[in-house]
């Protein structure tokens, strides 16, 4: 492991105990704590570059405070400019800044845009109906406009600071607000959620002994045969995922034992928004509460879901919410395979400038165009039989697209990536292509066929017709 990895590792090992703590405090001692905790935790790490979420969050109160029906653009704007001199620091002679700020950074500028919709929709909402305004006329609707003091301790509460989930305001004012959080759920879905987390761990390490990444940019490793260089991609992809299952996992446990996203499973909550419906509980039912706000993996579906657009639902769910409700709907393009080509843009910006990321975010667009294509043309005239076959060989090509997506996402580089996918000779591309060809064709032959039954329908039409005229004279 690496210094870095160790670091999150401690990090993570003191909020889990730590958020056991946090739930016998009072909303104001909690509120203060917390902000402490990540402040120090935020300083420790980050040093002086601390002053860049410090920045940002300064930057989106000055907007929400001063121009609160425009926030929601203009912190997107904001934050994402700032994003990118952040990154580019050393072109203005800053130093380089530490794995850790990026972390925060990031994060960061997702609540922050989180936030401004949430005022404005605030303001909105009591501006149409001031009489009938409370906290429970909308889901998640804020009561009242956080203060700099809120919005600094939203930014640097400890929970999930550096690893995420992304919570909502309104999440985290749910949280301070919880009217006995010492009796809600903690131990035991936290055992629950870090149940795998050793076995992830152990074998994140065994499988990346034998399959470093660096191995990929040696000369050494093309001359191995295709099937090596082919299968390489796939236990890349696993270490992968068994780091992020392990960290993520993780990640919210420390949540769980802190009480934050804990609603009554009637809300009916999603990861990263929250509940979606009021939920007025039977007084002679107790109530059953789960975590799923706070959600950001899930492991099984992950791996064993069938589609390429499904498998995007799964994985680092509070992030997929944000882009799709702050994003997707507000893309400059029309139509779903442009739209999403746009979020997954957006989406490789935020992770950052490397153009591996965006090699791997905008092949999958067209790997969903290709699974589209094929699922109108060839699923949906099979049997029971011939439907369970086709969604097996739909996942486990499903899974080698996002092995060799995966492959730019770890390598970064543009040349990298362009040398290792050439050593599999572009294969997932060619057979996302290929996939889409075929659909088109095969629409067309149908399309033909339709034709040619209707012209032939007309005509039986036309001779009944002529019978019929016959017989009445």
């Amino acid at each position: 492991m690496s210094p870095e990895e160790l670091t999150y590792l401690g990090i993570l090992a003191i909020a889990i105990p730590a958020g056991f703590l946090f739930r016998y405090l009072s909303p104001p001692v909690k509120q203060g704590a917390a902000l402490l905790l990540g402040l120090s935790t935020a300083l420790a790490t980050c040093g002086v570059y601390t002053l860049h979420s410090l920045i940002t969050v300064v930057g989106t109160w000055a907007i929400i405070k001063f121009n609160w029906r425009s926030a929601p653009h203009l912190s997107l704007g904001w934050t994402f400019l700032y994003l990118l001199f952040f990154r580019l620091g050393t072109f203005f002679g800053l130093p380089p800044s530490t794995p850790f700020c990026n972390a925060v950074q990031l994060l960061l500028t997702l609540k922050m845009v989180s936030l401004a919709n949430e005022v404005q929709s605030f303001h909105l909402m009591k501006k149409e109906d001031v009489s009938s305004f409370s906290k429970s006329s909308v889901i998640g609707g804020l009561s009242q406009e956080p203060s700099f003091y809120d919005i600094i301790s939203y930014s640097y509460c400890y929970v999930g600071l550096m690893t995420g989930p992304f919570f909502r305001y309104q999440t985290y004012v749910d949280w301070l607000q919880q009217p006995n959080p010492a009796l809600l759920p903690g131990r035991e879905p936290c055992l629950r959620r870090l149940q795998f987390v050793p076995l992830y761990a152990a074998l994140f390490l065994f499988v990346n002994s034998y399959f470093p990444l660096a191995y990929v940019r040696t000369e050494e490793f093309l001359e191995h045969h295709f099937f090596f260089r082919l299968f390489y991609m796939t236990a890349v992809f696993f270490v992968f995922r068994m780091r992020f299952y392990a960290a993520w996992c993780g990640a919210e446990a420390g949540c769980i034992s802190a009480g934050l996203g804990c609603y009554p499973e009637g809300a009916k909550s999603k990861p990263g928004g929250g509940p979606t419906v009021q939920y007025s509980p039977d007084p002679d039912t107790p109530v059953v509460y789960d975590f799923k706000t706070i959600q950001n993996i899930d492991c099984y579906n992950t791996d064993f879901c069938v589609k390429v657009r499904h498998g995007m639902r799964y994985w680092n769910m509070s992030v997929q919410w944000w882009l799709h409700h702050y994003i997707y709907p507000n893309s400059p393009f029309k139509g779903y395979t442009l739209k999403a080509a746009w979020t997954m843009f957006i989406s490789a910006y935020w992770h950052g400038l490397h153009p591996g990321y965006y090699l791997s975010f905008l092949t999958i667009p067209l790997c969903m165009g290709a699974e589209s294509a094929l699922e109108s043309t060839v699923r949906a005239k099979m049997g029971p039989s011939g439907q369970n076959i086709f969604d097996w060989v739909h996942w486990f090509l499903k899974m080698r697209a996002y092995d060799y997506m995966c492959m730019g996402f770890v390598l970064l580089g543009f040349w990298d990536t362009i040398h290792y996918w050439t050593s599999i000779y572009f294969c997932i591309h060619f057979i996302a292509i290929g996939c889409i060809l075929l659909g088109k064709v095969l629409k067309v032959k149908g399309e033909k066929r339709r034709e040619k039954k209707d012209d032939g329908e007309k005509s039986v039409g036309k001779e009944e017709e002529k019978l019929k005229e016959e017989v009445r004279e």
